[in-house]
């Protein structure tokens, strides 16, 4: 009788303890069930399918002149071996031209990137340019000053005193220049680019040959030590080598982004520049050659 009173009471003591154990379970559950509730997985985004990618980097190419491939891996979360992969497929229906660490879009009618948004593309080291080549200004005679957000730069850093008188196919270059300064300001007319507000075609050629310039400020879209300066026009390549035929000192201002890029239509090679303004990032390995090749390389 003893020993079935002591087991009973073992059972009953079982049964409880489950039964707490349970309970704990329960609340435990139900907090775990409250938390979940309080702070759901939000989806994350979902990637874009290769076509869609394909278009937006194309249009970016459009819009800026240039793409890099460590820039679109970021932007797309993908790996610079799928941008690569996208470059060489926009490449082969004659999108983009690849180029080393990027692209360029290819020849077409809305090439080049506006105006107002060059601008904006590298102003800081654009603003050192322009500081630098104000230096190169002679102190009399006549100067031309080609189209280009750089060059604009410097059209804001001419000293506003200046007598010069200062020849120009850019009508936003000839408006700071007129607005702010004591300079003679000539446009040379022509057919009016919209993507660059500039005047470019076979009327400002004619124009300008008959001209002579104690400096030219020039620039472009791209350069090689190799190869020299380039753009994607002909003819605005055709232009660029009329005003340089006609300067006897020509200063070309280049910020750093240019280098390692070769455009469609090469206007100049080094043994056309007598100095070249650019950005201390440059390669030392390309202002070595450059130098090599007799122009004069200012770092800034």
């Amino acid at each position: 009788m003893h020993e079935s009173t002591e087991t009973a009471k073992t059972e009953t003591s079982a049964i409880d303890a489950a039964t707490n154990n349970t309970a704990i379970n329960d609340i435990a559950l139900n907090d775990t069930a409250t938390s979940a509730d309080a702070t759901p997985n939000l989806p994350t985004a979902p990637p874009l399918f290769q076509s869609e990618r394909q278009r937006e980097i194309a249009a970016l190419a459009r819009r800026f002149g240039r793409v890099e491939v460590a820039d679109m891996a970021n932007r797309f979360g993908v790996t610079t071996e799928t941008i690569r992969r996208d470059l060489s497929e926009l490449q082969e229906h004659r999108v983009v031209r690849r180029l080393h660490g990027g692209a360029t879009p290819w020849e077409t009618k809305g090439f080049e990137p506006l105006v107002s948004v060059r601008t904006g593309q590298h102003d800081a080291e654009k603003r050192r340019l322009a500081a630098a080549g104000v230096r190169e200004l002679p102190e009399s005679g006549a100067v031309m000053i080609d189209s280009g957000s750089t060059l604009s730069a410097l059209s804001y850093a001419i000293p506003p005193t200046t007598t010069l008188r200062i020849v120009t196919n850019s009508l936003p270059i000839a408006q700071s220049l007129s607005e702010r300064s004591s300079a003679e300001v000539i446009v040379i007319g022509g057919k009016v680019r919209k993507n660059t507000m500039a005047m470019v075609d076979s009327a400002t050629i004619a124009a300008i040959e008959p001209l002579y310039f104690d400096t030219l400020f020039i620039s472009c879209d791209g350069l090689t030590p190799e190869t020299g300066l380039t753009t994607p026009y002909r003819e605005e390549a055709a232009l660029k080598r009329a005003m340089i035929a006609s300067a006897r000192r020509v200063v070309a201002l280049v910020d750093h982004s240019k280098f390692g890029h070769e455009q469609f239509a090469r206007f100049a090679t080094w043994s056309d520049i007598d100095v070249l303004i650019t950005n201390v990032e440059v390669d030392a390995s390309a202002v070595a050659a450059i130098e090599a090749a007799g122009t004069t390389v200012v770092l800034t």
